[in-house]
């Protein structure tokens, strides 16, 4: 059970990470700083986005765009911060002393 959390803590921070490498590609996209015409970039994006919209979706839906920003992400990267605090300092220690 613990193995199996850990895992789950682990995941959570992979997901963190692929959310803001997605936040950044596309200020530079909107920044014109990378060519979405290079293939590289336009998969590196394509797959960012499949990863990371079933997620930003719902939070889309409920919270408005504040003058054009974006806030989705940072409340996704605050509610799994949440879940994984949730489960590193109250679920863990309980499982791990039984």
């Amino acid at each position: 059970m613990v193995a199996l959390l850990v895992l789950i803590v682990k995941v959570i921070q992979l997901y963190q990470w692929v959310l803001i490498i997605s936040v950044i590609l596309s200020w530079l996209i909107a920044f014109n700083a990378v060519n979405t015409r290079n293939r590289f970039v336009s998969i590196c994006a394509e797959f960012l986005f499949r990863v990371t919209e079933p997620l930003l979706r719902p939070i889309r839906r409920v919270v408005p765009n504040v003058g054009g920003i974006d806030l989705s992400p940072l409340i996704l990267y605050f509610i799994l911060w949440f879940i994984q605090m949730l489960i590193l300092d109250d679920i863990l220690p309980h499982v791990a002393s039984i």
